[in-house]
């Protein structure tokens, strides 16, 4: 799929009906792939981290997740068309899903709440396809017979969706890493998507994440986590906004 550049990175320019389309497209090619947004956060840790630069290049499907990047793009006169989230696209895929029968697998969040989403999606979803659910120990990801195992799980249910809530940069590197070596057709990156498909996180009124505020209402709800995150960390999408916009944007 084509792909235009978007500050350091290169996306999608597709809607939300487009992205599913494709997904559903990578499901039925067969061929193993794997989906991945950006946001502020991960543009700024682009940046600095080439690996994850790498990983989101080379993804099959790259999403914009965030009014910001969308602001920007338009400023750099290369437009996009829409924020896709995951908290919108996966309700969107598993609606899809239950139609054609796929196959679905969540892992990610803490104990018990990967669980706790499948239920609540069973319940509005009847004829839902979910096939299992794992939430792995922290540290998984430095734990070679953890990471064997998980990958044993996920191919014993072989899904034709894996729903990977880790937060980036840990779900982006985990699924560049293993996405080969587990049976599973497309592995979406998802974030905090489990949490709120559990409901164990509220999401921000409509109006909040349309007008690109969604920032605060997520900042309000766990500010140990996110004030740094916000109001440090990010504030250098300014600068990289900047940087890029003096450089002749490749299609």
């Amino acid at each position: 799929m084509e792909k235009q550049q978007l500050l350091n990175t290169y996306v999608n320019n597709v809607n939300m009906e487009e992205a599913v389309w494709n997904i559903e497209k990578m499901i039925e090619s067969g061929k193993k792939s794997y989906v991945v947004a950006i946001n502020v956060d991960v543009v700024v840790k682009i940046e600095k981290d080439r690996y994850l630069k790498e990983i989101t290049d080379n993804a099959d499907l790259v999403l914009v997740d965030g009014k910001p990047l969308v602001w920007i793009s338009k400023w750099h006169k290369h437009p996009v068309k829409e924020k896709i989230s995951g908290s919108d696209l996966v309700p969107m895929l598993f609606r899809r899903a239950e139609g054609k029968n796929y196959r679905i697998f969540i892992i990610g969040g803490a104990d018990g709440v990967a669980e706790k989403a499948k239920i609540n999606v069973e319940r509005k979803l009847k004829k839902i396809n979910i096939v299992g659910t794992y939430a792995p120990p922290i540290g998984f990801e430095k734990d070679i017979d953890e990471l064997e195992k998980i990958n044993r799980i996920i191919s014993s249910a072989q899904p034709d969706l894996l729903i990977a809530c880790f937060g980036c940069p840990k779900q982006e590197k985990w699924i560049y890493e293993n996405y080969q070596k587990y049976d599973a057709k497309v592995s979406v990156c998802a974030g905090a998507t489990v949490d709120f498909l559990a409901g164990n996180v509220k999401r921000a009124p409509k109006w909040m994440s349309e007008h690109g505020l969604e920032w605060i209402w997520r900042c309000i709800q766990d500010p140990r986590r996110l004030l740094k995150r916000y109001f440090v960390d990010d504030v250098a999408i300014i600068r990289i906004a900047k940087k890029y916009g003096n450089l002749q944007y490749r299609e």
